[in-house]
């Protein structure tokens, strides 16, 4: 069996038994929620479900709450049916991507011929997972700076082993290299961050309506640093995502500047890592410094930074307590709540960078729109998210505007 495959059927494994783990469920049991509001006096002044590092502000995180036990059957069904909804769109167009590059070749093997599916189908479960998890754990224990923290760290419970047993090769750079490296990973830090504090402070599917927005960002950052004009084309499908996100806002009844702001600072550093890596990463970065091993080093390089950070803002003491009475209240279920929420996170990048990696530009796009509705959409349905028509269309405008400027860029910006 090749490697591939091998690892195929791991991830496979991972998922059933995360979801066996965890009963099938995605919401919290009801005596556990009834334990965690009892145990809430105990935090002091420690942290409240609506403080942020704690300081009281209001609207934080009440927006987003876990539904009764009763419904959760019919919601996690609801949820997968969205997820296999989107993930058949997106397969559709791998394959439509696959077939147009069909040649005269010796026959293929099993993930030759199946492997983007399987990575793309991947990919929105951990994706989706993760959004679930995060937010989940975010409600348990209102840190977000200790939990992007523990995210961001447990990635090295898999490359590491990964590099130890030879499985995957270990990169090798030097201190110049890694000194290169440093700004890409300081925008992987603010990229994470602000979308788990975005996730933190209001609903997990306002935080993505905004997070559509990035291509707004880039294309001012990409003009401003690399002097990268487009032709007007590329910069007139960026007018549908600015009115759908405004529109998305004005309406949204649980809108709060931190979850827009925290969110506008997480396109921020995602657009600021793409601009540095075209501007200065295009030459000799390390040795074995393939698309995963990249990551996982921006993911130890964000990590050493983010600990001093988290540390100043929320500090040891506070973190520690909130742990505890988090514990007291959700028992191995809080802690598998943090487990998978760092696992999903890792993961979804990971199987992310193999499935676009085999992608041209359109089925690109295409899958990645449609994994940002498929959360949207799951998000409202788990975490009971109020929305007004005008929310709706919003939504469908900014979403849409997206898929036209990756395909307008696509087309238009080839020289």
């Amino acid at each position: 069996m090749s490697r591939p495959l091998r690892g195929v059927f791991v991830l496979v494994a991972a998922v059933l038994l995360t979801s066996l783990l965890d009963e099938l469920s995605f919401a919290a049991p009801q005596h556990l929620r009834t334990q965690h509001l009892e145990a809430g006096p105990e935090l002091g002044s420690v942290a409240s479900p609506g403080s942020f590092a704690g300081r009281s502000f209001h609207g934080a995180k009440a927006q987003d709450k876990v539904p009764e036990e009763t419904s959760t059957r019919s919601t996690d069904a609801v949820s997968m049916a969205l997820a296999a909804a989107g993930c058949a769109v997106a397969m559709r167009a791998a394959s439509a991507s696959a077939e147009s590059e069909k040649s005269e070749e010796p026959e293929k093997s099993f993930m030759d011929k199946f492997g983007v599916v399987i990575y793309i189908a991947l990919w929105y479960i951990f994706n989706i997972g993760y959004n679930i998890y995060n937010k989940k754990a975010l409600i348990s224990y209102p840190f977000p700076w200790a939990c992007a923290m523990w995210q961001m760290a447990f990635g090295w419970l898999i490359f590491v082993p990964l590099w130890i047993l030879r499985i995957r090769k270990t990169p090798k750079l030097s201190v110049n290299q890694a000194v290169t490296l440093a700004p890409a990973a300081l925008g992987h830090l603010a990229t994470h961050v602000g979308a788990v504090i975005a996730f933190f402070a209001g609903a997990v599917s306002f935080g993505h309506i905004v997070k559509a927005s990035e291509p707004v960002v880039s294309s001012f950052l990409n003009f401003a640093f690399l002097g990268e004009v487009m032709p007007w084309q590329v910069y007139a499908s960026l007018l549908p995502i600015i009115g759908g996100v405004g529109l998305a806002s004005a309406s949204e009844l649980s809108f709060n500047w931190l979850c827009f702001g925290a969110a506008m600072g997480s396109n921020l550093g995602s657009a600021s890592r793409a601009v540095y890596s075209k501007k200065v990463m295009k030459g000799d970065i390390g040795e074995n410094m393939d698309s995963s091993n990249t990551f996982s080093v921006l993911t130890i390089m964000a990590t050493f930074m983010l600990i001093p950070i988290s540390l100043a803002i929320e500090g040891p003491t506070a973190m520690i307590k909130g742990f505890k009475v988090a514990f007291s209240a959700g028992g191995m279920h809080f802690m598998w709540q943090m487990i998978l929420s760092g696992f999903y996170y890792y993961m979804y990048n990971e199987v992310a960078f193999l499935a676009l990696g085999k992608l041209d530009p359109v089925s690109h796009a295409v899958c990645n729109t449609m994994k940002r509705v498929v959360i949207i959409i799951t998000a409202i349905f788990v975490f009971r998210n109020p929305v007004t028509p005008l929310g709706i269309l919003g939504s469908c405008i900014a979403i849409s505007g997206t898929l036209v400027y990756s395909l307008a860029k696509n087309k238009y910006a080839k020289k």
